[in-house]
């Protein structure tokens, strides 16, 4: 059985930066490189713990997910406006998922310490020039008000998160913004789109490496699924009241800054 605490560690990474614009899946990379833990079980791990992370979407829109399905009470049924439905979230996540589905195999070869630190750099940059080229005017002020068009726009720039270090939330976040989207509404279309094409990423990896897998790995992979629901819960809570306040321009600083350390580090020491 592997060492549970690397489940732990993993697990507390995980579900601090699911959702802030920084790259779990680069962060776990460089984590697991760190801590001995690496590999192609490993890889599966690091992707059935995000659904952890989605478990605690789901515990905190789960009202938002209900009204997306039929299910709402009467106040909201007939209220006025605008309203996303089912077919924004499927436009935002198809393009990626027709993408991951045909280039996988080729994305795997990507989850390297060099190839984050590529992504993070590159990431960072897209989003600092959201913050200064966005729109004078924002069109879609809240997550209702987001248009079919904005959301292919912000389902595009999501294609960009399957090259490791870069962030889905920092790719949709920022190409919100750039299709005249607030910060605040952009995070919640990345939160409720996570759901269905994090269970979708998660079961195909599964359904492809479950060979991998041994009875002793259930309770390693129980551990971190916990930890990750457990951190995402606190820090997805904190998120949704620090994006309406915080530019993307501050994390991209502190991905810069993380990407002159692993540098650092892999000319010092190296992987």
């Amino acid at each position: 059985m592997l060492d549970l605490w690397k489940a732990v560690i993993i697990g507390i990474v995980e579900g601090l930066t699911e959702f802030l614009p920084v790259s779990s899946t680069g962060h776990m990379i460089l984590t697991g490189h760190l801590i001995d833990f690496k590999g192609d079980k490993a890889e599966t791990f690091e992707i059935v713990i995000q659904l952890g992370a989605i478990l605690a979407v789901v515990v905190l829109y789960w009202k938002r997910c209900l009204r997306l399905i039929g299910i709402e009470d009467a106040a909201e049924r007939y209220r006025p406006g605008p309203r996303l439905n089912l077919l924004h979230i499927l436009i935002g996540i198809l393009p990626a998922m027709l993408l991951a589905f045909f280039l996988h195999s080729y994305i795997k070869l990507l989850f390297m310490p060099e190839t984050v630190v590529l992504g993070l750099i590159i990431g960072g940059l897209f989003m600092i020039i959201a913050e200064k080229q966005g729109p004078s005017v924002i069109e879609a002020p809240t997550l209702e008000d987001i248009t079919y068009k904005q959301a292919l726009f912000i389902g595009a720039a999501q294609c960009l998160s399957l090259w490791p270090g870069f962030s889905r939330s920092g790719a949709t976040i920022a190409g919100g913004m750039l299709a005249g989207t607030s910060r605040a509404a952009a995070a919640d279309f990345t939160f409720l789109m996570a759901i269905p094409i994090m269970f979708a990423a998660s079961g195909y990896d599964l359904f492809k490496n479950y060979h991998l897998l041994a009875g002793g790995d259930v309770l390693f992979f129980a551990v971190g699924f916990l930890v990750s629901f457990v951190v995402a819960l606190l820090a997805v809570a904190t998120f949704i009241k620090l994006v309406a306040r915080l530019k993307l321009t501050y994390f991209a600083y502190y991905r810069f800054v993380l990407a002159g350390i692993v540098i650092l580090y892999l000319i010092l020491v190296g992987f």
